[in-house]
């Protein structure tokens, strides 16, 4: 049985805890900010594909369902149907920060799969996905190899600039990531 451990950072309102949901997993986390929380898993393949193999095959998938935001599909259309233009660019946005912190060499898949849990109006989830997903990867029964990346979502609404803007801010919003430490 897995321990359960909760951290907080207290300065920017997250929650980051594991070892309730999704114990088979490499690594599984719960981000939360505000009443926006996220669940990210992490796997990895044991080996790879094959022998010839010569590129990493990493796969990053978000996913928002209409039940995060309390509605359910109905009518015509009762499933959740394509990724959206937002699921999308938050995979990719995701992506390629990760990308680089695995060591040269590895081949092995790994599979990061983001799913939001619940939603408000006011926090965007997009950050919380490439945290979510760093802490996942850098859990202690993941890849250890992999290096903490820490995101933060840069705002400039007027002649100032704020690290944590909300859906509310009027101006455009940029998404920078920073190496921080080496998972031990």
């Amino acid at each position: 049985m897995k321990q359960k451990h909760s951290v907080t950072i207290e300065e920017l309102g997250i929650t980051i805890s594991t070892g309730s949901i999704a114990r088979l997993a490499n690594g599984a986390v719960t981000i939360s900010k505000g009443e926006t929380t996220l669940f990210v898993s992490a796997t990895a393949a044991e080996e790879l594909r094959s022998p010839d193999q010569d590129f990493f095959p990493l796969t990053v998938d978000y996913r928002e369902k209409f039940a995060a935001a309390g509605r359910f599909p109905g009518s015509y259309f009762r499933r959740e149907g394509k990724p959206s233009d937002k699921e999308i660019l938050t995979s990719r946005l995701c992506d390629r920060p990760l990308r680089p912190l695995f060591p040269e060499g590895f081949l092995n898949e790994v599979q990061v799969i983001g799913l939001l849990l619940s939603a408000d109006q006011i926090n965007d989830s997009d950050v919380l996905m490439v945290n979510g997903a760093s802490a996942a990867l850098s859990a202690p029964t993941s890849l250890g190899t992999v290096r903490l990346r820490a995101s933060a979502s840069v705002a400039s609404p007027g002649s100032s600039s704020s690290t944590r803007p909300t859906n509310s801010s009027t101006s455009p919003t940029w998404t920078s990531s920073t190496s921080a430490m080496r998972a031990t």
